[in-house]
């Protein structure tokens, strides 16, 4: 294994320093490092969406992405959504819509309607889908989380 090193990141707008090696996945670092969990271990290969942040504003699968891939750029995590008190519209949108049962893939859905609003404010429901393909709920929570996008898009 090789030596760690000193890597910078920006996560939610703040520079921080972490000892690691380069090949670790962002995932491990934002959890064990920065003590960060809101954001989580699914499936660990990039297929279920659980472990999903924002890297200079685009949805990465941060369980198969090289922490030594996001050096220099910025990374959202859901803990850098909410402002004090106040949750982010998407936050408060799927709060609205029930849009969770267990919550464990919340996270990474809000990331993932974030990122497909900055790319589409008035999406239609294919391109609600499409966003959400590779996201997994097991609670099935599938409506209201399209109910919730709708929401907060101003489409319901």
């Amino acid at each position: 294994m090789a030596e760690p090193t000193k890597i910078k990141l920006n996560v939610n707008g703040r520079d921080v320093d972490v000892a690691s090696e380069g090949e670790r996945s962002l995932l491990e670092v934002l959890r064990e490092d920065l003590l960060m969990t809101g954001t989580k271990y699914g499936c660990g290969e990039g297929a279920c969406g659980a472990c999903s942040v924002l890297v200079d504003g685009k949805k990465t699968f941060s369980c198969s992405t090289p922490v030594s891939q996001v050096v220099g750029k910025s990374i959202t995590t859901i803990e850098g959504l909410a402002s004090g008190d106040m949750l982010h519209p998407v936050q408060e949108a799927f709060l609205q819509a029930n849009a969770f049962q267990c919550g464990y893939c919340t996270p990474g859905m809000i990331m993932a309607t974030i990122a497909l609003l900055d790319a589409t404010p008035k999406p239609s429901d294919e391109q609600i889908c499409d966003a959400m393909n590779g996201h997994l709920c097991r609670c099935c929570g599938y409506s209201n989380i399209k109910d919730a996008v709708k929401r907060v898009s101003g489409l319901a």
